[in-house]
């Protein structure tokens, strides 16, 4: 499975994975997604931000997650310092083709990557009470649960939040030698 920045060129099979993937969430009772969110322009911003990446397999989009630095005011009911740098993964699907596969997982280790090019310790993320398979996927990549909260932008939903630290030791700068 290949990791990599999506592009201008996958919107169209970014937007069909998100409709085989919305009535699949709503029928387990999962309303985090509908027809409405995400959409293209949210697609958009994350590609012109460098931040949406997909999982490829055989040529096909297997998964997508945005890896951003965005978090949600709403993630300090669980006593996180939103000022404190961290990565966020926001909008981790996996195409129903590709399940078991290990499309988000990989998708997860790609965003501890981008946390240790930058030099930042902190990972978090947030999933539907009702979204199972990310409450199973997350404690097994070594993510805790922090709480459970409200979203303003989506009322009536609850949401659980994981954070993973990492030990990211800084990288040592040569110097040029003075001979």
């Amino acid at each position: 499975m290949q990791i990599r920045l999506a592009t201008q060129d996958d919107l169209p099979a970014l937007m069909n994975l998100v409709r085989r993937v919305v009535p699949l969430m709503r029928a387990t009772g999962n309303l985090q997604w509908d027809e409405t969110y995400p959409n293209d322009a949210v697609f958009q911003r994350d590609i012109d931000l460098n931040q949406l990446w997909i999982a490829e397999a055989n040529g096909n989009i297997a998964g997508l997650a945005a890896i951003t630095m965005d978090q949600d005011p709403d993630y300090s009911q669980v006593g996180w310092d939103i000022n404190e740098p961290a990565i966020v993964v926001h909008r981790l699907a996996v195409d129903p083709a590709f399940r078991g596969q290990g499309a988000a997982g990989a998708l997860m280790q790609r965003a501890e990557e981008v946390a240790v090019e930058r030099g930042i310790t902190a990972l978090r993320v947030d999933t539907n009470t009702n979204n199972e398979a990310t409450q199973r996927l997350f404690p097994k990549l070594g993510y805790l649960l922090a709480g459970e909260i409200g979203l303003e932008f989506r009322p009536g939903l609850r949401f659980l939040c994981y954070e993973k630290r990492l030990h990211v030791t800084p990288t040592k700068q040569l110097l040029p030698h003075k001979g």
